[in-house]
């Protein structure tokens, strides 16, 4: 454990793709709310997590230029888009009190520094040690309170980020990939705890510009956990990164093993991962099965283990076709402020 991870692209100059590191000072581990975004890009910061019992999980993702937002798609066809004005706490409980909710702001619902990120009423709060996520947001399609507190408490933090793309645009940053975590909702009625992770993701322009489609998957060992990415870019390159963490915050390289195709979702969202080829993978449960996305929760052998999986699908060309911009307000209302 502990060795350097691999570069995502290139071995030469930046230009040519080294991975990218954060600066190492202690003010800057975790989550870094006040960085600026470019024009017609983006920064998330993204929580997953799954209960001891198996039986509920909850994933947030806190958007600034929220990358799959029909509206500020429509203002980047028009030249424009300022990520401040397009911001919005997506929130999807799995399970018990099945909800979801993902509503965007404009820019004066926004504040934030270093540690602090508020989005309407709801906010994330890092304290050095725990992600505080304080949600008050409303549900659809059929409107519900979704209230309450989540907790993240890393095991350990990382502060190196991966670049995704050949052009050095698009990065990935693996905060807490070992947390625990605790749920808290008021509504609906729920309160569980069990493995999570935290990472962010920023890019200098839209994800449609650089990619055609990932999969990404993140799986709890018996020590520590193991991520995936497997992206193929726009330019037909795309790295496949196979990192192992371990919960002292050490990681490993490990060569991704061969690709699995799984069933395709009911919108034809074609998914895959890799895996051990003598236990292979299987979807035990699709949790979100959009036309263009799909998040699944499988069984997976990976480095020798039989391991949960959170596992995503995401196929880009499908985002941008108009007939799916058409559909997204119905699932991403717009409030006035």
């Amino acid at each position: 454990m502990g060795q350097e991870a691999p570069q995502a692209f290139g071995a030469g100059a930046p230009e040519a793709g080294a991975a990218s590191t954060a600066r190492a000072d202690d003010s800057v581990r975790g989550p870094r709310f006040d960085a600026p975004v470019a024009q017609g890009g983006y920064s998330w910061w993204y929580v997953d997590a799954l209960s001891d019992d198996g039986r509920n999980g909850i994933t947030i993702i806190a958007l600034i230029g929220s990358v799959f937002s029909p509206y500020y798609a429509e203002m980047r066809r028009r030249g424009g888009g300022d990520p401040l004005q397009h911001v919005s706490l997506n929130v999807a409980v799995y399970g018990e009190g099945k909800r979801w909710a993902m509503t965007e702001r404009f820019g004066d619902a926004v504040q934030r520094d270093k540690s602090w990120l508020e989005i309407g009423p709801s906010s994330l709060e890092w304290d050095g040690d725990c992600l505080t996520i304080r949600i008050d947001e409303i549900a659809v399609p059929i409107p519900k309170r979704l209230r309450g507190t989540v907790r993240v408490h890393p095991t350990a933090l990382h502060d190196k980020s991966y670049q995704l793309d050949s052009a050095g645009r698009h990065h990935w940053g693996p905060i807490a990939p070992c947390a625990r975590v605790e749920v808290e909702l008021e509504k609906p009625s729920v309160r569980w705890s069990g493995s999570g992770y935290l990472d962010s993701n920023r890019g200098d322009e839209p994800l449609e510009a650089a990619f055609k489609r990932w999969d990404w998957s993140r799986a709890a060992l018996k020590r520590g956990a193991a991520v995936l990415y497997d992206v193929t870019g726009r330019d037909g390159a795309g790295p496949v990164l196979g990192l192992r963490f371990d919960p002292a915050g050490g990681v490993e390289p490990f060569e991704a093993p061969p690709f699995i195709k799984l069933p395709s979702t009911l919108w034809r969202v074609e998914r895959g991962t890799r895996g051990d080829p003598q236990g292979g993978a299987r979807v035990v449960e699709t949790l979100e099965d959009t036309p263009f996305y799909a998040r699944s929760v499988l069984e997976t052998n990976l480095l020798g283990e039989t391991a949960t999986a959170m596992h995503e699908s995401l196929c880009l060309d499908r985002f941008s076709a108009r007939w799916v911009q058409r559909l997204l307000p119905f699932r991403i209302p717009r409030a006035l402020r």
